[in-house]
């Protein structure tokens, strides 16, 4: 046996990474909210050009709230967009995108004020190592580019790892899966959704 987490409930071959099976809302203390940040629920975006994740969590009855902010295109991080959101760091994550030893790839989230364990990510999916994905290469593989990266709908289906900081809050923030967007939901819905490992992936604070 590899040693998955009990989230992820399927089987792989050794050094391989298992597929990708396919989030619940409420409130942390965000402070004031700066003027460029506007939040919607899925009824009031329904003007708004929607994008693979956020016809996957409707399709998937996952409520979510949309936060839209303006994109500094000089400033893609995501402290950044804490920033512009009014929303504790910790409480944004960002989405990276791995590459397996064998090619395949699995996608690891983790709190835009911290960045990736890779050797702790590699443990929690059970492969020997791990490595970051080339930037030219994020388009082809997830659908997304940099700064509109999110766990939810990418063009490869591929296994998911979130932070254990996850479970300190009642909702977090992914990517809309479009720069600009944010989506914010119950950390334990995107777990379920995404069939998650849930490990402590991210570098000490």
């Amino acid at each position: 046996m590899w040693p998955w987490r009990h989230e992820l409930r399927c089987s792989h071959a050794p050094g391989h990474l298992p597929p990708q099976h396919g989030p619940a809302t409420g409130k942390g203390d965000h402070g004031a909210l700066p003027h460029k940040r506007r939040r919607m629920d899925a009824s009031m975006a329904k003007g708004l050009k929607k994008t693979n994740a956020m016809r996957e969590l409707e399709r998937a009855g996952v409520s979510f709230i949309l936060h839209t902010y303006e994109v500094d295109e000089s400033d893609l991080s995501g402290l950044h967009v804490a920033a512009q959101l009014g929303e504790t760091p910790g409480q944004v994550f960002k989405t990276l995108v791995t590459t397996a030893p064998d090619g395949s790839h699995a996608a690891c989230c983790v709190p835009v004020d911290r960045e990736l364990d890779l050797k702790a990510a590699a443990r929690a999916f059970g492969v020997k190592s791990l490595s970051m994905l080339h930037l030219s290469e994020l388009l082809p593989v997830t659908g997304y580019v940099r700064g509109g990266c999110s766990p939810v709908g990418m063009k490869r289906p591929m296994p998911v790892v979130i932070d254990a900081a996850c479970e300190r809050y009642e909702t977090i923030m992914i990517s809309g899966g479009r720069r600009g967007l944010q989506l914010e939901l119950d950390p334990r819905d995107l777990i379920t959704f995404c069939d998650a490992i849930v490990a402590a992936i991210a570098t000490e604070e």
